[in-house]
């Protein structure tokens, strides 16, 4: 057989990818085919030519990282695993000799077990490095992802010893551009002036509903020179010299993000379907997939039709390149593990979502304290004593540092930015959504990032928030204000269903601790999450330090609910249950119930989820069964609450929106006071006044 030409081995495996796509999604009888057959050579030119990524080695740190954003496109990427020969990885991160996608998981591709999910999911096939699909997602993970990398570059490289370099490539289209999410991120990404970083934006023109025209037409190219990105045009996606030469453009610049603008058809050779919406989200059905083939001069019948020849050329290109370069980085480690021993070793750690020795051997111990402190205040004090003995825990705040008391203020933290890559403050602006979703681009890198913002701001970042739970990231959102307790700035500030929406995420913990001591052991409880994200809910008020010599220690926190104070006139015949800052209002409630003899036990309940992770009879000796008088107090709706209070129980709570004033007269005026709590335990025990 004559040996084919390098355009005709390109083409070749473009057709490839295509077929595999259009044959998948047929056979799914649902999926998107028209993305990966336009962009099918826009990403062969990337994997085949610049790409440093080894499909031996797919989590080696310093690979470049190739991000789906436009999710839908699945198999485009799932055909590049499988054609790379991208091998599978074991839970315990080892290589194995087994395909990360096998030709099998293309045929079942949206099928229930498959590697090959409809759109894709870190954590369930290899050599995806982020899940995607909600359009804007990859672009700012993709941010958070270059983030780390110059962050890990600042810190770790040393003269000789460059550890950090890579890269960051993100797949997006049309609904990318539309969402908020990635005008946020490319922002910020422009302002820090992330060279490392290069958007390849699918300009085709389609969306769902049919042209962009519909209801897209801003000017994206100078959008983004005003952004501060270098903006690159492809006239043809078919062109792979001009983009060869684009991806040059972008690896030369060395002040500033890149957008590489190719216009694309989707569906390319589709004779009926080609640049239409009905090849965006649906089969094209087998006669226009015969027709198409022909077009390409394909087999006709040929299903899932991989030539030899075409893994082969991978292999030459991507494989052979990306084997040297982490041969080279392995021998590179390991002359810097011998010089700079104490640094490989924090980067090993980090790599495997460990903690430094020691690292909670200066958490903060409050003493008791009537005016107490604000658990903001506290918390920022925790934050500060941990952060100096981890140091990959970096972050910062939508801008609200100083409301959020989240910023490091120890000498050598220093704030991130286009001149200092090394600084562990960083500072999002007024960007919740872009700083969540770069929050879980830093984790996908190993480095433990937290973020903040006031707690009602949480909805702008919620859909990143699910994300971090879906791909079980230890990442942590700090969301301050968290009650009623804000006052003055009324009901636009106050949240009021956040609590409850943030404990409807599956894999979220969520932490509302009620004194100082109890937000350093919620610290404790995050930073040793290795697999799940965490959302701390801090008040604005000052809260009593309780004495814990009369009340239980503040461990209990670690158990999600615990028996701070119990009765003393005997078995107790009412319950309060709490968190955060009603705690303080039910422990003066006990106080008084105690006195005309009604035994009372209080129950403070930090985190639901951390409770419902203990042993049954741990929750029953917190709960007993056979107490059902129980009072559930929290400056938040009564959703949730239902599960520990039964039948019989009450609940003082929010039942609408805020007020603007004075906390203290707010509560009031929502009926969360002491005397409400006092008058509910009564009843429920038939003592009513």
């Amino acid at each position: 057989m004559e040996k084919m030409t390098d355009d005709q081995i390109a083409e070749l495996a473009i057709h490839t990818i295509r077929t595999l796509s259009m044959d998948a999604v047929q056979a799914a009888r649902s999926g998107h085919p028209g993305a990966p057959m336009a962009l099918a050579p826009v990403a062969y030119q990337l994997w085949a030519d610049v790409l440093r990524f080894d499909p031996a080695a797919p989590q080696w740190p310093n690979r470049d990282r190739y991000i789906l954003s436009s999710g839908h496109a699945s198999m485009l990427l799932y055909s590049l695993l499988h054609l790379a020969g991208v091998r599978q990885l074991d839970a315990a991160g080892r290589g194995t000799d087994q395909p990360a996608v096998s030709l099998a998981d293309l045929k079942n591709f949206r099928q229930f077990g498959s590697a090959t999910p409809g759109h894709p999911e870190y954590g369930q096939t290899t050599g995806v490095e982020t899940t995607t699909g909600p359009l804007g997602q990859g672009c700012g993970n993709s941010v958070g992802m270059a983030i780390a990398g110059k962050w890990l570059a600042g810190r770790y490289n040393q003269p000789g010893f460059e550890l950090f370099d890579y890269n960051v490539y993100a797949q997006c289209g049309d609904g990318d551009m539309m969402e908020g999410l990635t005008s946020e991120a490319a922002s910020l990404a422009g302002h820090l002036k992330l060279d490392n970083l290069c958007w390849i934006y699918d300009d085709n023109h389609i969306t769902i509903e049919g042209s962009t025209d519909l209801a897209f037409s801003e000017d994206v190219a100078t959008r983004f020179r005003g952004l501060g990105w270098q903006v690159v045009g492809v006239a043809d996606a078919n062109d792979l010299n001009t983009l060869a030469a684009a991806y040059q453009t972008f690896l030369a610049c060395s002040d500033r993000p890149t957008l590489i603008m190719v216009r694309s058809v989707i569906g390319y050779g589709s004779p009926h379907k080609a640049g239409t919406a009905s090849a965006h989200g649906e089969p094209i059905g087998d006669e226009e997939i015969a027709l198409t083939k022909a077009a390409y001069g394909w087999p006709e019948d040929a299903k899932f039709l991989v030539p030899e020849s075409v893994p082969a050329h991978f292999e030459n290109r991507l494989g052979r390149r990306g084997a040297a370069a982490r041969a080279a980085w392995d021998i590179l480690f390991e002359r810097y593990q011998e010089k700079y021993p104490e640094l490989a070793n924090q980067l090993e750690q980090m790599q495997q979502r460990q903690l430094p020795a020691g690292w909670d051997a200066d958490l903060p111990r409050f003493e008791a304290d009537a005016k107490g402190l604000a658990t903001r205040v506290s918390s920022g004090q925790v934050l500060n004593a941990l952060a100096k003995n981890v140091p990959w825990l970096l972050g910062g705040s939508a801008d609200l540092a100083p409301s959020t008391k989240t910023l490091l203020t120890f000498e050598s933290a220093g704030d991130f930015s286009a001149t200092n890559r090394a600084g562990r403050n960083l500072h999002f602006g007024v960007r919740e959504h872009a700083m969540a979703a770069a929050l879980n681009g830093m984790a996908l890198c190993d480095v433990r990032p937290y973020g903040a913002t006031f707690f009602v701001f949480s909805d702008y970042l919620r859909p990143s928030m699910r994300l971090s739970a879906l791909m079980r990231l230890p990442t942590l959102l700090v969301f301050t204000h968290d009650s009623i307790g804000v006052g003055e700035d009324g009901p636009t500030h106050q949240p009021v269903e956040q609590l409850a929406a943030a404990r409807a995420i599956p894999g979220l913990i969520v932490l509302r601790p009620a004194d100082a001591n109890e937000t350093a052991q919620a610290w404790q409880v995050a930073l040793q999450q290795s697999d799940r994200p965490v959302a701390l809910a801090l008040t604005r008020q000052n809260l009593p330090t309780f004495d814990r010599e009369q009340c239980a220690a503040a461990a209990g926190v670690q158990r999600g609910a615990y028996v701070l104070l119990d009765s003393t006139v005997g078995e107790p015949k009412v319950i309060l249950l709490a968190t955060g800052s009603e705690v303080s209002l039910a422990v003066e409630a006990y106080r008084l119930l105690e006195a005309e003899g009604i035994g009372t036990r209080v129950v403070s309940m930090p985190s639901f989820e951390l409770f419902e992770e203990q042993s049954c009879r741990y929750r029953d000796d917190v709960l007993p069964p056979t107490v059902s008088a129980r009072v559930a107090v929290e400056a938040g709706i009564r959703q949730g609450w239902d599960h520990y209070l039964g039948c019989t129980g009450t609940f003082v709570g929010m039942h609408g929106f805020g007020k603007s004033a004075p906390f203290q007269e707010v509560y009031q005026d929502q009926g969360i006071t002491v005397e409400r709590i006092v008058a509910e335990g009564k009843a429920l025990v038939g003592m009513a006044d």
